[in-house]
């Protein structure tokens, strides 16, 4: 892909979306500021540039900001719209007609309270045995609450939370009253996404007792074996009600500018195909992290390792254009 298009060129030099540009425009995607969507960005950039022959560049901004682009025509393509977030933008977008959607790109996405799953099935290549064999939802956490004892207060358990200013900070600390843990356990904010990570890091490293928030798709996800706590199933009076069931799945959905469907019929064509799921995307984020690779050099071990998947999202011509340039 070309070079990064800052937030600062939002309006003044983004293509125009006229009818009258020329097959073979640049295309613009969405690049809202997190890994798996430059992932995601970087595969479809690397088909559309060597099967349809246009040249892609990616515009930066936050979610809201790039939603907005995407509706204005500064922004072609959005391969990860996160639509239940940011439903004041997006559903009014497609209302309009001013945003067309053109795929799933996953829904099998989750959040919640997991737990290493050597906690429950043991490990004996590293020699952990099973610590809590019977854990299997978040309402059974307060007969282990020893288990998961909190360093800083002896006497609970400490479940690690959700960064702050997160969605899910608000929701887990209402979970959290609702289903009695503060009895048990204590709250504890990680105060940020990093500091999260890190501490899931350090106690799997060890082979420890962890508890906590966490979600997918994610790295953590795609490197080690984690457990989601079962809740009841999603219903929305619960949801309402003190937050007493599990999290709602969110369509992941892969958008366009109207204007696509003249700018570029085939790649349209091409996204419809598109998809992936949370599984894939963990472990492209898992390869990411491990092969400290960015999304270009991640989007070609992709592509050469899932050729059975991409290569059914075009034609036969379109797919040989592409490998023979892998």
């Amino acid at each position: 892909m070309t070079s990064i298009i800052t937030l600062l060129l939002l309006t003044s030099c983004a293509p125009t979306t006229s009818n009258s540009v020329t097959a073979k425009d640049t295309l613009i995607l969405a690049d809202a500021g997190w890994d798996s969507i430059r992932i995601h960005n970087a595969i479809a950039g690397y088909i559309i540039e060597h099967g349809y022959g246009y040249k892609t560049d990616t515009m930066t901004g936050s979610s809201p900001i790039t939603l907005r682009g995407l509706i204005q025509g500064d922004i072609d393509l959005y391969m990860e719209v996160w639509t239940d977030n940011f439903k004041d933008i997006y559903e009014p977008g497609i209302d309009s007609g001013k945003i067309i959607e053109l795929s799933t790109n996953f829904d099998d996405n989750t959040q919640g309270l997991y737990v290493p799953t050597y906690m429950i099935q043991g490990d004996p290549e590293r020699g952990i045995d099973p610590m809590v064999p019977e854990l299997k939802s978040v309402k059974d956490l307060s007969k282990y609450w020893e288990i998961f004892q909190d360093p800083d207060d002896p006497e609970k358990g400490r479940i690690y939370g959700s960064p702050p200013n997160w969605a899910a900070d608000k929701i887990l600390r209402e979970k959290f009253e609702s289903y009695n843990l503060k009895e048990k356990f204590n709250y504890f904010n990680p105060g940020s996404d990093t500091a999260l990570t890190s501490s899931l890091v350090a106690a799997i490293s060890k082979g420890e007792p962890w508890v906590g928030y966490s979600w997918e798709p994610t790295w953590i996800m795609g490197k080690y074996d984690m457990t989601l706590l079962e809740d009841h199933p999603f219903d929305e009076e619960k949801w309402e009600n003190g937050y007493t069931c599990e999290f709602p799945g969110v369509k992941v959905t892969i958008a366009a500018n109207k204007n696509i469907l003249e700018k570029a019929p085939e790649v349209a064509e091409f996204l419809k195909n598109y998809e992936t799921s949370s599984l894939l995307t963990n472990q492209m984020l898992a390869y990411m992290q491990e092969n400290d690779a960015d999304a270009d050099d991640t989007a070609k071990w992709f592509l050469k390792k899932h050729e059975d998947l991409w290569t059914s999202w075009v034609t036969e011509e379109i797919a040989a254009k592409v490998k023979q340039t892998l």
